[in-house]
């Protein structure tokens, strides 16, 4: 088991408020977890894949995706992350503000472990990661 204050975890977000707001979740919900960031779908497979200085090293395990981003964005990405048997495992929680039902869809067909919709409200947000990091940090994953 891959122990909670030492799992890393991804964030998949090109927004800088949403940025902030998950960094700032994070703290006030007392969440010790390292936090990466991408600013894209590119961005993420570079860092997940080790490409320049921009590597995570294990253990990664969870990935909080946007969908609507630059270059690459979240379906896209996840066609790739799913492809490669490495990452295959990962739990991608996608956070998104699109309520498309081709998109949920879409997200579902590629294994994503939950699909949230932003709440606009700051104190739901905070509540909606609270929840999250409950989730994830009762889940056994794999040593990797």
């Amino acid at each position: 088991m891959v122990e909670n204050t030492l799992m890393k975890i991804l964030l998949v977000e090109d927004d800088e408020v949403d940025v902030k707001n998950v960094q700032r979740a994070f703290k006030k919900n007392k969440i010790s977890n390292p936090l990466f960031v991408a600013g894209n779908g590119e961005e993420a497979l570079q860092m997940l894949r080790g490409d320049g200085d921009l590597a995570i090293k294990p253990p990664l395990q969870v990935i909080l995706l946007d969908l609507n981003m630059p270059k690459m964005g979240g379906i896209e990405f996840l066609h790739e992350l799913r492809k490669d048997s490495k990452y295959k495992s990962l739990s991608v929680f996608i956070l998104t503000t699109s309520d498309e039902e081709r998109d949920k869809i879409a997200a579902y067909n590629l294994n994503i472990a939950g699909y949230i919709l932003k709440p606009i409200k700051f104190d739901e947000f905070l509540e909606t990661v609270n929840v999250l990091n409950s989730y994830w940090s009762l889940c056994q994953y794999p040593n990797r």
